[in-house]
Formats: C-alpha cells, sequence, structure tokens
C-alpha cells in the first residue's frame, strides 16, 4: 500500500512542478515578449504547450531520470563503460587510432593528446 502511495506522491510532484513550469514560462513571456517583439500574452495552456513543444524540438528538459537522457544516463553507454575499464595506455593507445569528429576532437597525426606539449601552430 504505502508503494503505491509513495509512486503517486512522485506523480502529484511532477504534475506541481509541470504547472510551476509553465506558470513561469506564462509570466515570463507576458512580461517580456510583449514589450520587446509586440506579440499577444499568451495564457497558462498556451505556455505548457510551449514546453511541451521545446520539449519536442529540443529534448533538454528534465533530469535525465524521468526523460531517460542527460546526465543520469551515462551509466547506459557502452563506450563509457569500456573506457572506464582501460588502462592509461590502452586509452591513449585508444585516441592515437581513432578519429572524432563534430561532436569530439579532431585527431591530427603525430600530435599526442595526453602529452604537455602544445601542437605548434600552422599558419
Amino acid at each position: 500500500m504505502r508503494d503505491k502511495f509513495h509512486f503517486g506522491g512522485h506523480i502529484v510532484l511532477a504534475l506541481v512542478a509541470v504547472a510551476g513550469f509553465s506558470a513561469v514560462v506564462m509570466l515570463l513571456w507576458n512580461w517580456l515578449i510583449p514589450t520587446i517583439f509586440g506579440l499577444t500574452a499568451i495564457s497558462f495552456w498556451q505556455a505548457l504547450g510551449l514546453l511541451a513543444f521545446a520539449r519536442i524540438l529540443f529534448g533538454g528538459m528534465g533530469s535525465g531520470r524521468f526523460w531517460g537522457t542527460g546526465m543520469m544516463k551515462h551509466h547506459h553507454n557502452p563506450i563509457r563503460k569500456k573506457w572506464m575499464q582501460m588502462t592509461p595506455d590502452e586509452r591513449k593507445e585508444f585516441v592515437k587510432n581513432h578519429h572524432w569528429g563534430r561532436r569530439g576532437f579532431e585527431h591530427h597525426p603525430g600530435h599526442d593528446f595526453f602529452s604537455e606539449d602544445k601542437p605548434e601552430k600552422q599558419d
């Protein structure tokens, strides 16, 4: 019985949090946007819809535990798990042999990322 109440408490807390965020978005929008951009004020429900729309587009709301993204999900990352099991020498070898694109660093042949020396600038 206690588990059902505990679960229900989390639902109530989540609903209160969503309502609070919606109210803050509504108040900030109605305070700033009509004055700055000349747009109309929005209602609570429109603010809630705006938050949902932002969540769909950007996926940035939430702590990770609730939404399944963010900092809390790193323990499910198999590459991170493999990295944590490597020795420092294995990590160096891994970095030397892999090229990282736009989301990481670029590997330049002959450059050791773990050395204290900074690479020379090429003009």
